[in-house]
């Protein structure tokens, strides 16, 4: 009877966290997008509202509040930060980590029932930074005025004069006060002196030389009558206490700061006032010697994303492309910049509207190293950049090891006469090549692959390397759809004592649309060692076309 009790207990006790648990409620995957949603939307508001609401331009925040998109927003914000980052040459924006470090510190120091960010002080030392001195009157009290505010002794609130050498914009020596006359800690940025005088209202109280003399009342005084100042006895103002000059520094000193560097601010204007362009971006290693490895890095655009003019002869559009490569060390190892020029004849225009652009630069660099490349690509004719921050980091190449450049899979590879005598894009050795960024090949044409083998033993009766090249393509799940064997070396295109180069094209027209892998497997027979190359790609139905 004990036992049957003690299950009951066991089972309403069940019963009981059953229904309590039902109570919890259990959000739907709608609401869970929603919620999601409006915590991006309050990200967002913040970052406008209180993260930047002292120093985004009002042209920023007008392209910035006509933006529907989370992705384009996050993109605008990046933007943002990047357009203010004096030094691309650091993997760090300095001005984004000062600014966030100035906010800190205006919470910590600043706040009076109110955020310091919130507040005068706050506001002013986010904009313009540390003040070189400040004066501070913190409890108030007897004040003896300079002659420049007229002279007497008077009492004050609490107050503090803070001086800049320079604000840009603004000038030299720029001397800014803030009072505290409610006494709750928040100090106000004024305008005139006579602000923080506990007794400018009190009659006969905190009198100037001039009212003790009888020869002025505090009606006379410039904070009643701004157009007095040169006129009231004894106050030899200074030329920054002009009441105009202090309304105008008044002013301009809340206002944010138009950025400085020139080359920085053309982005600003393309990124206030246009779009943004996108831009792919690929970086491939091919071994020099043990010392030098070559990285070209090519840049596409969509043609659909450019300006096109129309001009005689066909439609014309042009950009430009800027390109810095820095060390770890912020050492600047290249700086380059082109113009180009892409034209279409009239019949072949919309076409090539469904097409991309190409450029690529070569890069020589020490493979030890590691690099950041910043890249910028402008339409000329119209109103679209884009700004693209990569790492170069080479793979490994050991001296005595098989190993393997990168994989370039193209449309377009063809073998050149003889080696060009300058460097040119799209040029390796004597072979033209365009790689193909996203990977897309039409099904009824061929996938073409490049490939540079290093450490490649020789055999010793002929000097040549000997080689078995498998070329499998499969799917994304690995099953096998084609594999080519190459015994004899017949896609072998260049060899020599420091590196073999391999062309081969496959044909995918027996291939349905969709996501493949190919594999270049290359064993080397006389040293028994073995490489693997693969990368990605797809097929679809539709030609598949591009320019360069």
């Amino acid at each position: 009877m004990r036992v049957i009790c003690l299950t009951a207990l066991v089972a309403c006790s069940l019963l009981s966290f059953g229904f309590s648990a039902g109570l919890v409620p259990v959000q739907s995957k709608k609401e869970q997008e929603r919620q999601a949603r409006e915590e991006r939307q309050d990200h967002f508001e913040r970052w406008l509202n209180e993260d930047v609401v002292h120093i985004i331009l009002e042209e920023e925040r007008t392209v910035f509040e006509k933006l529907t998109t989370p992705e384009e927003k996050e993109q605008f914000i990046e933007q943002f930060w990047l357009r203010r980052d004096a030094d691309r040459t650091t993997a760090e924006n300095e001005f984004k980590e000062e600014h966030y470090r100035r906010i800190a510190y205006a919470n910590d120091n600043f706040s009076s029932g109110i955020p310091g960010w919130k507040v005068d002080r706050g506001r002013i030392y986010i904009i313009h930074g540390p003040p070189a001195e400040i004066e501070r009157y913190p409890s108030g009290g007897v004040y003896q005025r300079p002659f420049y505010e007229g002279g007497g002794t008077t009492s004050t609130f609490p107050f503090e004069i803070w001086r800049y050498r320079h604000i840009e914009g603004i000038g030299n020596d720029v001397e800014l006060e803030f009072v505290d006359n409610s006494l709750t800690g928040e100090y106000r940025l004024t305008m005139i002196p006579d602000e923080k005088d506990a007794f400018l209202r009190v009659p006969g109280a905190g009198k100037t030389v001039a009212e003790q003399m009888r020869l002025a009342t505090k009606k006379d005084r410039p904070y009643f009558t701004p157009g007095n100042s040169q006129r009231y006895p004894f106050m030899n103002q200074r030329a920054k206490d002009n009441p105009f000059v202090r309304y105008e520094t008044y002013a301009r000193v809340q206002r944010p700061l138009q950025i400085k560097y020139k080359d920085l601010q053309e982005l600003v204007k393309v990124g206030i006032s246009y779009e943004t362009l996108p831009v792919e971006t690929r970086h491939d290693y091919f071994r020099l010697n043990q010392e030098k490895v070559l990285v070209p890095v090519t840049i596409q655009v969509e043609n659909k994303n450019l300006t096109f003019k129309r001009e005689e002869g066909g439609y014309v559009a042009e950009v430009a492309v800027y390109g810095l490569v820095t060390s770890i060390a912020n050492q600047v190892v290249a700086e380059f910049e082109n113009d180009l020029v892409i034209s279409y004849p009239p019949e072949v225009f919309q076409q090539a509207l469904q097409t991309h652009s190409l450029y690529q630069k070569h890069l020589i660099l020490d493979p030890r190293m590691r690099y950041k490349i910043d890249l910028v690509v402008k339409d000329l004719r119209g109103t679209k950049v884009g700004a693209v921050r990569r790492a170069i980091v080479s793979p490994s190449f050991p001296k005595e090891k098989l190993v393997g450049s990168s994989l370039i899979l193209s449309q377009f590879i063809r073998q050149l006469g003889e080696i060009p005598k300058d460097d040119q894009m799209f040029v390796l050795g004597d072979v033209w090549i365009h790689p193909s960024l996203k990977r897309v090949f039409s099904g009824d044409g061929r996938l073409g692959v490049y490939l540079q083998i290093y450490n490649a033993a020789l055999d010793q009766t002929d000097q040549a390397p000997s080689l078995e090249i498998s070329y499998k393509i499969s799917s994304q799940n690995g099953e096998i759809f084609t594999e080519t064997l190459d015994q004899n070396g017949q896609s072998i295109q260049f060899f020599s004592s420091r590196r073999v180069v391999l062309i081969k094209g496959l044909p995918l027209r027996h291939l349905k649309t969709g996501k493949y892998r190919v594999q270049v497997l290359v064993q080397d027979r006389i040293s028994d060692e073995t490489v693997i190359a693969e990368e990605s790609f797809e097929v679809v139905k539709s030609p598949v076309a591009s320019s360069g």
